[in-house]
């Protein structure tokens, strides 16, 4: 295997009101000028985010780009003009897919290439380290590996545990890493969580009683005190988001007992407080909180593509977009759906040509004048609920359906479900899932782990099958070599 590419980013924050988040990268240095003092394994934990949200990565492609294409969740236009038309259509060999699905593995195995060379240098100069963030450091670099590989997985490989699975990279080599099936590679995701986990459960702020999250902007929230590395640690990968984590994965390997408890630790902990309405149909748009922002365990921060985005969905019809009426087909909003916030906020009717459709608006914002900074949501209290709910269903179909109400209660439906059939709950939990994650890049994983067809446009389905929900690894050996 030919070496990594290695680029570690100095961060350096230029504001107090924007702080470690107002980040531009500034310079390459050495491994030994980085890994000298205790910033350099901050600004290269730092770094680590600031590769992820670029937009080959969570900035643009992973968010809402071609999983969400492989969804069936937009209409694509018959000219074409992002070139998505192909992936819509499961066409492996279209260039465009390729070189997309291409950048999405090779930007995830540099991230966890970088997060190995500092779990390697972090022990050998814990010294320099206060145990606070020795243990901060190493537990987002461990946290990080295992959530870039999961993601790789989810495209890569096969659910069935024994089949085709990944290459799972845990040191800083120029040697070939060795292949895992689904079953092995998702065990080293849960030890690298686990010791996450172990980690940050004394290490972290956002444990403590008196942490809690807000608005960037003057209230009650404590996420700006102390040192700039500790703040606003829902933008990292904090101790709940490694539950949150670990509830995912998990739940991948059909493990419901450990995935449910760890997704009643992010729910009962009521760190991650649901929106308030008003702020989320504030029609003031400077004020507007269209990404749910006290809800997000995990973001990235994501200022740079502000306008990548808004060529993406709201380029008039030059984008990626959903007609009129599988917008409406998909919030229902002729039933449950008539006063969902979630359609009227993130959806709005456009007009091009005598021909409607609706526009995402969910990333709309002005980048200088808006209640919170651009973020890529990554992890979502409502994602914790729809685990709790699979995950109880079995033993307590009422209480699954509580949880799954529990959502839908706050975004303005009002009508519960209660049906005692589990086909009916994971059909109705995966249409709920649709609605609250548009956009946001996870509902192709959910099709694939539940071996479910593919809800497509004009009533279509598309059948699961291996051939669609395993996409074909890199055919250049710049990683992996033959495979």
């Amino acid at each position: 295997m030919k070496r990594y590419l290695i680029l570690i980013i100095i961060i350096t924050a230029f504001s107090s009101c924007k702080k470690w988040l107002d980040v531009q990268p500034q310079s390459q240095v050495s491994q030994d000028d980085l890994f000298s003092t205790e910033d350099g394994f901050k600004e290269a934990i730092n770094g680590l985010y600031s590769r992820c949200a670029q937009p080959d990565l969570y900035g643009k492609e992973l968010l809402g780009g071609f999983p969400d294409v492989l969804a069936q969740n937009y209409t694509i236009a018959s000219d074409d003009p992002v070139h998505y038309r192909e992936t819509a259509l499961y066409n492996y060999k279209d260039v465009d897919f390729i070189s997309r699905k291409d950048s999405a593995w090779r930007g995830l195995y540099n991230v966890i290439a970088n997060a190995n060379l500092i779990l390697e240098k972090v022990d050998k100069q814990q010294a320099i380290l206060t145990p606070v963030n020795y243990a901060l450091v190493k537990g987002e670099a461990l946290a990080i590996r295992a959530y870039c590989h999961f993601d790789v997985l989810r495209l890569f490989a096969a659910v069935d545990a024994g089949g085709k699975g990944i290459p799972y990279v845990t040191a800083f080599s120029k040697d070939v890493p060795k292949m895992y099936t689904t079953g092995e590679a998702l065990d080293l995701m849960l030890k690298d969580l686990q010791a996450a986990k172990t980690l940050l459960s004394t290490a972290d702020p956002i444990v403590s009683a008196g942490y809690k999250v807000g608005y960037p902007i003057p209230d009650s929230s404590t996420e700006q005190n102390g040192d700039l590395f500790v703040q606003e640690r829902r933008h990292r990968l904090n101790y709940y988001a490694v539950c949150g984590q670990l509830a995912r994965v998990y739940l991948y390997k059909g493990d419901k007992a450990n995935a449910l408890s760890n997704a009643l630790e992010v729910i009962n902990a009521n760190k991650f407080p649901w929106t308030r309405q008003a702020d989320f149909l504030n029609p003031d748009d400077t004020k507007k909180d269209r990404v749910l922002y006290k809800e997000l365990l995990f973001a990235f921060y994501i200022p740079n593509t502000t306008e990548e985005l808004r060529r993406l969905f709201r380029n008039s019809d030059r984008g990626l977009y959903i007609s009129t009426q599988e917008g409406r087909n998909l919030y229902e909003t002729g039933g449950v759906g008539g006063e969902d916030f979630r359609y009227k906020q993130w959806l709005s009717e456009q007009t091009v040509s005598s021909t409607n459709y609706l526009r995402l608006e969910k990333y709309a914002r002005d980048p200088d004048n808006n209640l919170h900074p651009q973020m890529a949501p990554a992890m979502r209290l409502s994602e914790m609920y729809y685990i709790a709910a699979e995950c109880t269903f079995d033993t307590d179909p009422g209480k699954a359906w509580d949880y799954f109400n529990t959502v839908r209660l706050n975004r303005g439906i009002g009508v519960t479900r209660n049906d005692p059939s589990k086909a009916v709950f994971l059909q109705e939990l995966v249409k709920e899932a649709r609605k609250e994650l548009y956009g946001e890049g996870q509902i192709f994983y959910m099709y694939k782990r539940l071996n479910m067809p593919i809800t497509g446009q004009n009533g279509s389905t598309v059948p699961a099958s291996s051939a669609i929900m395993v996409l074909p690894f890199p055919d250049d050996e710049i990683a992996y070599g033959n495979r």
